[in-house]
């Protein structure tokens, strides 16, 4: 149990731990991870047979990876110690975990919400939405991203490599469970009304936005991969359909400035590809997601020199067209031109130049983690 002064409920989250434990037949211990209380809340934990890790670095996360770390059982249950939770029933997590199972997720919109116990923007709002969005990314079936009760075996979950402080670890143990493959299964949890006078250290905004963040990192696909690819098709198609002439559709003439629009949608989505393909690649190669077939193909077919010869034609391609722009505006003496003829030529010539310099640069960038996963 993560605990930061939780006196007014720490001794019933307790008491009904140990019950569950002598009720069972379960050899088992009750750790407290305490994160620097004040108001005696180690002494409880002591005077009711807990023992207390004192974890000097703040943060939720910080307070449970040091629990986990310190736990000496084969599966280990995690809890808050606001008494929302029932430690009393953990039975269902021990089944699942004796059948298998690497983590067992408490889902507390099967297992009951009473009146008061979650906070009207978090049970319509955050927390479908979040566990909508990791649903999506991470293909995994669980429908209760941030159920604060959970069981698993600990040295799965240590395996992990689990490194966030802050709420966001809630998150970060169902995302790298789903990514690395363990076995995850949910069983029905019952959420009540904490037994604190005081608000809880949650902070909805800040620490949804902290969740959400932590998705979107480990999911480059979502973050810069399928948004560049729009961009790209979106500017093509643009530039496709007016890199001849202007267009009017529905009375709405489109002319070279919305082709000069269409040519930045092209450079930023390729710019966003590239940084799908290096945080994939950074993330394998330090550890951080597990290794991937195809970013061992990637450093195995787009090496250092076939970059530089597609960046290098690419560069030749607008140098030319900037070339031929030249000798258009010589044949007028070098005087005024007609910018919905000229900028025809020059827009696409900038647009090679540009990607042609984006894909050299990207396979130094590429090749420097090749050679640190080396």
């Amino acid at each position: 149990m993560p605990c930061l002064n939780e006196a007014e409920t720490l001794e019933a989250c307790i008491v009904k731990a140990a019950n569950f434990l002598a009720s069972h037949g379960v050899a088992g211990e009750i750790v407290i991870a305490d994160n620097g209380s004040t108001d005696g809340s180690q002494q409880i934990a002591e005077r009711l047979g807990a023992r207390v890790v004192h974890v000097p670095e703040r943060g939720y996360g910080s307070a449970l990876r040091a629990g986990i770390a310190a736990a000496r059982g084969r599966f280990v249950a995690m809890g808050d110690s606001d008494d929302s939770y029932d430690f009393s029933a953990l039975q269902p997590f021990l089944d699942k975990l004796r059948q298998g199972y690497d983590l067992v997720m408490g889902n507390r919109f099967r297992g009951g919400i009473k009146p008061n116990a979650m906070p009207p923007l978090h049970r319509y709002l955050g927390n479908p939405l979040l566990t909508g969005i990791g649903r999506l990314f991470f293909r995994t079936g669980i429908g209760d991203f941030h159920c604060g009760l959970r069981a698993f075996r600990r040295d799965a979950i240590i395996g992990l490599d689990l490194r966030t402080e802050g709420m966001e670890f809630a998150s970060e143990m169902v995302v790298k469970s789903a990514l690395l493959g363990l076995n995850v299964t949910e069983v029905p949890t019952t959420l009540s009304p904490d037994g604190r006078s005081r608000p809880p250290h949650l902070r909805s905004w800040r620490d949804g936005w902290r969740h959400l963040r932590f998705m979107l990192l480990y999911s480059p696909r979502w973050l810069f991969l399928y948004p560049g690819i729009a961009l790209i098709v979106a500017g093509a198609l643009g530039g496709a359909v007016l890199l001849p002439s202007s267009r009017t559709i529905f009375g709405v003439t489109f002319d070279v400035h919305t082709l000069l629009y269409a040519a930045v949608a092209i450079l930023i989505g390729s710019q966003a590809v590239f940084f799908a393909i290096a945080t994939k690649a950074f993330a394998v190669v330090s550890g951080l997601l597990p290794p991937d077939r195809r970013i061992e193909r990637l450093f195995r077919t787009a090496t250092l020199e076939i970059g530089i010869v597609i960046g290098t034609l690419l560069v030749l391609t607008g140098v030319g067209g900037t070339v031929f722009a030249v000798y258009t505006w010589s044949r007028v003496s070098f005087g005024p031109l007609v910018p919905t003829h000229t900028l025809r030529i020059t827009i696409p010539s900038i647009v090679a130049m540009a990607l042609g310099f984006q894909v050299i640069l990207s396979a130094f960038f590429l090749n420097a983690l090749g050679l640190k996963r080396k």
